[in-house]
């Protein structure tokens, strides 16, 4: 279960007017012109489902060991193992199934966010829990780049389960389960195995695509 952040109580067309500020702020104080293609218009009609696999869940300490990233409409995708600078622990192994052995030859974190921006280009981002994904993304830009992810980031479901609310129940703390299994099985999808950075980016792209036709938008290729 979960609630809603500050700016996702806000108005729709003042959380795109904070979206555009942020971007725009973010542009004008861009230090390396090699990323201001981060900042083009995206492709019209393109998405990336993102996930990230972790040797933790603090933002501030643990450390990115797999990330996959799925464009929506042409079905391209990365896959980047990133060796981890501290030992990955039992604890995560027993939850994404990554062992140190498995990632001590994954690309240095660096170049794994160059080739992540690169894949992403402009287009907007959607996935499941994807405030913890870009959280431990953009500490990481930050230490190679200076820069944080500047996309789009769209989480339908929420809004979408919101509205069906009766009246009362619609304010801030609104009782919401937000687990994976409860929004796959809402929406009538299939349950791959989870803690798979894979599987976690394709559910995620499933789950929006529905959405999208749930609220009578332009189907997407899945």
């Amino acid at each position: 279960m979960s609630s809603r952040s500050v700016v996702q109580t806000l108005p729709a067309w003042l959380q795109r007017r904070l979206f555009e500020w942020r971007r725009d702020w973010q542009r004008r104080h861009l230090k390396d012109p090699r990323w201001a293609f981060l900042f083009e218009p995206p492709p019209p009609d393109e998405w990336v489902a993102l996930d990230c696999e972790t040797t933790g869940l603090n933002v501030r300490q643990d450390e990115i060991i797999a990330i996959v990233g799925r464009r929506l409409m042409t079905r391209e995708r990365l896959e980047l193992l990133v060796r981890p600078e501290r030992e990955v622990s039992a604890d995560s192994v027993a939850v994404h199934r990554l062992r140190a052995q498995d990632v001590a030859d994954g690309l240095p974190l660096c170049e794994a966010m160059e080739r992540l921006l690169m894949f992403i280009g402009s287009r907007p981002l959607v996935g499941y829990y994807l405030e913890f994904d870009v959280a431990m993304i953009d500490r990481a830009l930050k230490r190679c780049f200076g820069l944080t992810l500047p996309q789009q980031k769209i989480a339908m479901y929420y809004d979408w389960r919101f509205r069906q609310l009766p009246p009362y129940q619609q304010h801030d703390n609104a009782d919401i389960d937000l687990r994976f299994v409860t929004i796959l099985q809402t929406l009538d999808l299939p349950m791959r195995d989870a803690h798979d950075a894979l599987n976690d980016a394709v559910m995620a792209a499933l789950a929006f695509i529905r959405l999208r036709e749930l609220r009578g938008e332009a189907e997407v290729a899945s």
